[in-house]
């Protein structure tokens, strides 16, 4: 009998460098994008265009707050943005990212 293996959940930390998951595709739509992961075959739904620009644009900032404000999400909005994040982080489609 094999028992599976499963990565330690990770917390999101907004102050910390993310990124998507390598395993993870993501596909425009028009009400945002699919999103699916081929290690754990989980597939989510980003019903915002600013959420998936985020999404993509995590490795390209120090902090996920950075890329927050750099793509234009205003203060107010950043709480619903944040939780957003952890769900993706919780279920494996973002991850912490290296910094060298």
């Amino acid at each position: 009998m094999t028992t599976a293996v499963f990565p330690a959940e990770v917390a999101f930390d907004p102050a910390g460098p993310w990124q998507r998951a390598r395993s993870v595709a993501l596909r425009p739509e028009p009400f945002g994008a699919l999103v699916y992961h081929f290690g754990n075959r989980k597939l989510s739904f980003l019903k915002s265009k600013t959420l998936v620009a985020v999404v993509e644009a995590l490795a390209d900032h120090p902090s996920a707050s950075a890329t927050l404000v750099a793509c234009g999400v205003s203060e107010a909005q950043r709480p619903a943005y944040e939780k957003a994040l952890a769900d993706l982080a919780r279920s494996q489609m973002i991850e912490p990212r290296e910094t060298p």
